[in-house]
C-alpha cells in the first residue's frame, strides 16, 4: 500500500509507540516513587499523579491502534473511572495515614488538618460525638418465655 494511506498508518503507528513508551515510563516513575519516597504522603502522590497520565497515554495508544470509533466509549469510561476513583482513594489513604501518624511532620509545609483533628480529639475527650463514630446503645436482654412442656 503506497500513498497517503500508508503515510497516515505510519504516523499512527509512530504516535502509538510514543504513547506506549511515555505511558510505560510514567507507570515506571510511579513504581519507583512508591519504592523510593520517604513517607506516606509522598508515596501517595507518586502512586496517583503519573499513573493517571500513564493510563491515559496507554489508552490513547490502544485507541489509535484499533482505528475504530466503537472502542472509544470503552476507553473513555476506563479513563473517567480512574479520574474519579484515584483522587478519592488517595484522599482516604492520606487521611487515614494522617490520623494514625504515618507521616513525617517535617515534610509538611502546611498542616491544614491539625486544627480539625485537635478539635475532634477535644470533643471526644469530653464525651461528645465527632460524627465519625457510630455508637450503639446497649439493649436489655430479652427474657425468654418458658416453653410449655408437651
Amino acid at each position: 500500500m503506497n500513498g497517503p494511506a500508508a503515510a497516515v498508518d505510519d504516523i499512527i503507528d509512530v504516535l502509538s509507540i510514543i504513547f506506549i513508551l511515555v505511558g510505560a515510563l510514567m507507570s515506571l516513575a510511579a513504581t519507583i516513587g512508591l519504592l523510593r519516597f520517604p513517607d506516606l504522603m509522598s508515596r501517595m502522590h507518586a502512586a496517583t499523579k503519573p499513573q493517571v497520565l500513564g493510563l491515559l497515554l496507554l489508552l490513547a495508544a490502544v485507541g489509535l491502534q484499533q482505528r475504530d470509533w466503537a472502542v472509544l466509549p470503552v476507553l473513555l469510561v476506563a479513563w473517567i473511572f480512574q479520574l474519579l476513583t484515584v483522587p478519592v482513594s488517595a484522599h482516604m489513604v492520606g487521611r487515614a495515614g494522617y490520623r494514625t501518624k504515618h507521616l513525617r511532620q517535617d515534610m509538611l509545609s502546611v498542616d491544614e488538618l491539625d486544627d480539625v483533628v485537635a478539635a475532634a480529639h477535644a470533643r471526644r475527650s469530653v464525651g461528645g460525638r465527632t460524627g465519625h463514630t457510630l455508637t450503639r446503645t446497649p439493649t436489655k436482654p430479652e427474657t425468654e418465655a418458658p416453653v410449655p412442656a408437651g
